[in-house]
């Protein structure tokens, strides 16, 4: 294989996260890899390594951890459906948020009824 069927087959971690639409900027992809964001095969991700099909990327983002496959290295920006096929998520589905009971500002304070209510929520009956 030569060197430009090489770099073909592969293309820069920050590059492909841009393009598959995981960064809004390339710039933001790169800063993600410095701040140790973005993992490649379970090691640390420096922004210029290369990635080839078959790698597991993982970036945390927002506190949640995404598990993409690379199906295909591409660096540039294509559409939503090209992403589809450039790439393979397994991130697991998240746990839902707990609800959190929150009053409406300027509804005054609550009556004792509805104090009861927001106890009985939050599991401080005294019962």
């Amino acid at each position: 294989m030569t060197d430009a069927a090489a770099a073909v087959r592969s293309v820069r971690v920050d590059a492909w996260l841009w393009a598959i639409r995981i960064y809004k900027t390339r710039s933001a992809a790169t800063t993600a890899c410095r701040a140790g964001h973005v993992r490649v095969n379970g090691e640390r991700a420096k922004a210029a390594q290369s990635v080839k099909p078959g790698d597991e990327v993982r970036v945390r983002i927002d506190g949640f951890d995404r598990m993409l496959v690379v199906r295909e290295p591409i660096s540039k920006r294509v559409g939503a459906a090209l992403v589809a096929t450039a790439m393979e998520d397994r991130t697991p589905p998240r746990d839902p948020a707990p609800v959190i009971a929150q009053r409406d500002r300027g509804a005054g304070r609550p009556t004792k009824r509805e104090r009861r209510e927001i106890d009985r929520l939050r599991g401080r009956d005294d019962q």
